[in-house]
Parts: structure tokens; C-alpha cells; sequence
């Protein structure tokens, strides 16, 4: 099975109308056509950051079809299609697959914490339903199981379960991963994009690159594929400030502030996420006039 993917790929945050009722399709298109123009490698809706767990299955399945379409095979399109019940996640990856996915991305059931036979079960069952690779996620911090390297290593003989998304803050993650499980998982970052390409990860899922996609996708290329620290590292210092404004709790609060600070409205976050209060958003518009996000923004939408 080919193994397309690698780079900087962007979990894309779902946009809302203003009241909050509706996912804004129109913005959504928007917004796959800036981190295009902006060379981003490869999208992923519906992750965590797409808040998947506050849209309906109809808002779903709009979701995917807009972004495949909008992308139109010029990048990778990943589906987020994780859920407690093994069979909607089933249901959900051959939907994504019938609409033109290039994969999904699967993170463990949320509540049951399985075991790692049922976990085996989850991802076998779900691989054994469709014919695109799977990305498993694993982010211990929001799923209440953490997928370690061992696990991984038995995941990693599931045929198509081809990537791993490594969300800990355990940069040494990334070793173990590739040391135990070899060329049968290739290994994205989730959160420490700079530190893991340094370790062997030949992708990172990020949330900044929403805002930033282009020196995300830089600095990521360059310790990864050029092993250049004299390139990557001010890249990457600065990119540091703005992760603090996309990660922890205000991860999507703090995204979509950031769009409308650039001028690219995407709605509130759906409660139970609140918007960024607004004695903090002055602090944010520093950051990203700073970084020339806010210019950028701008000229882009020229």
C-alpha cells in the first residue's frame, strides 16, 4: 500500500455561523483554499480542533464532501472519524472513503478505556472496512487512553494502520514508536512538531498552522527533511509564541480569535468552549502582528 503522506498537515477548525447553528460551508471553503495557496501539506477536519464532537452527523458528512471537493486532490484530505462505538466509526470511515477521502484519522473510544485486545478489535474492525490508511491517534490527554509504543507495535501489523499521530509531550515517544514498530507506522507529531522531526517523525498534525500555515510548514521541512538547525530553529522561535494561543484550553478559542483578528471570520467556538475573553485577545493581536500573520492574512485576501 503506497504511503503518500508526510509534511505539515493542518487539523482544520470547523467554522460556524455567527450564530453558531450552522458549520459556515462557505468559510470552510475559504479557508482549505488559504492553507492551499499557503502550501500547507495536507488537511485533517474533524479532529479535535474541528470540534467533531459538537457537529451532527449530517453537519459531518457536509464537512467531508466540502473539503474533498474544495481540495480537489491538489493535497491530502484526512478525516477525522473517531467515536465510542466501534460501528460509527466504521460507518463514518466508509463514508469518508465513498467521498473521496485519502484517509482517516481514529482516535480511540473516549469512555470505555479499552483494553489493548479491544483496542486491537476497534482498529482492525475499522481497517478491515475500508481500503484508505489509517492515522491513529493518540493523545492521552483528551481520549483517557494513552496508545503506547508497545500498543503501537501490535497496531502497526493492521495492515493499513500506516501513521501514527503522537500527541504526548514525550518527544522519546517518537523514538520507541519508530524503534519498536519499524517501517510498518510512520510517525506525525501532534503537539512538539519541532523536537519529534528531529527523532524520526516524518509528519505534524498542528493546530497553528490554521493561522500560520506557511512557517508552519517551513519550519517543520526544515529539520525534518533538511536537517538544517540554522534554518529550523528561528523558524521555529517564531512560531513559539503563538503555541500557547492554540494549544491547552483555548486550542480553538484562541484559533478562531485569531482568524478574526486577520480577518477571515470563522464563528465562536460551540459550547460547552467559550470564546476567547476578550481581556485576552489584545495580547493575541501582538503576537500575530509580530509574526506578520495579520499582514499576510491580508494581502492573501487581495
Amino acid at each position: 500500500m503506497a504511503r503518500p503522506f508526510r509534511g505539515t498537515y493542518t487539523v482544520l477548525i470547523t467554522p460556524f455561523t455567527a450564530d453558531g447553528t450552522a458549520v459556515d460551508l462557505k468559510a470552510l471553503e475559504r479557508l482549505v483554499e488559504f492553507q492551499i495557496a499557503e502550501g500547507i501539506d495536507g488537511l485533517i477536519p474533524l479532529g479535535s480542533t474541528g470540534e467533531f464532537l459538537s457537529v451532527s452527523r449530517e453537519e459531518r458528512t457536509a464537512i467531508t464532501e466540502t473539503v474533498v471537493k474544495t481540495a480537489a486532490g491538489r493535497v491530502p484530505v484526512l478525516m477525522g472519524t473517531g467515536a465510542e462505538d466501534t460501528r460509527e466509526v466504521v460507518a463514518l470511515s466508509r463514508e469518508a472513503e465513498s467521498l473521496g477521502a485519502d484517509g482517516v484519522m481514529i482516535i480511540p473510544p473516549f469512555y470505555a478505556v479499552p483494553t489493548e485486545d479491544e483496542l486491537f478489535h476497534h482498529y482492525k474492525t475499522a481497517a478491515d472496512a475500508i481500503g484508505i490508511p489509517i492515522m491513529v491517534y493518540n493523545n492521552p490527554a483528551t481520549a483517557n487512553v494513552d496508545l503506547l509504543p508497545t500498543t503501537l507495535a501490535r497496531l502497526s501489523t493492521i495492515p493499513n494502520c500506516l501513521y501514527v499521530k503522537e500527541s504526548t509531550l514525550e518527544a522519546t515517544r517518537v523514538r520507541d514508536i519508530i524503534a519498536l514498530c519499524g517501517d510498518r507506522m510512520e510517525v506525525f507529531a501532534g503537539v512538539l512538531g519541532y523536537e519529534s522531526a528531529w527523532l524520526g517523525a516524518i509528519g505534524w498534525v498542528a493546530v497553528c498552522s490554521n493561522l500560520v500555515p506557511r512557517l508552519s510548514r517551513d519550519m517543520f521541512a526544515a529539520a525534518a527533511f533538511e536537517a538544517d538547525r540554522a534554518k529550523a530553529l528561528p523558524l521555529y522561535r517564531k512560531l513559539a509564541p503563538l503555541l500557547p494561543w492554540v494549544g491547552g484550553p483555548r486550542y480553538v478559542s484562541g484559533t478562531k480569535a485569531g482568524f478574526r483578528l486577520m480577518g477571515m471570520e470563522m464563528g465562536d467556538p460551540r459550547p460547552p468552549r467559550l470564546p476567547l475573553p476578550e481581556r485576552d485577545v489584545p495580547a493575541l493581536a501582538s503576537v500575530l502582528q509580530a509574526m506578520g500573520a495579520i499582514a499576510d492574512a491580508r494581502a492573501a485576501a487581495e
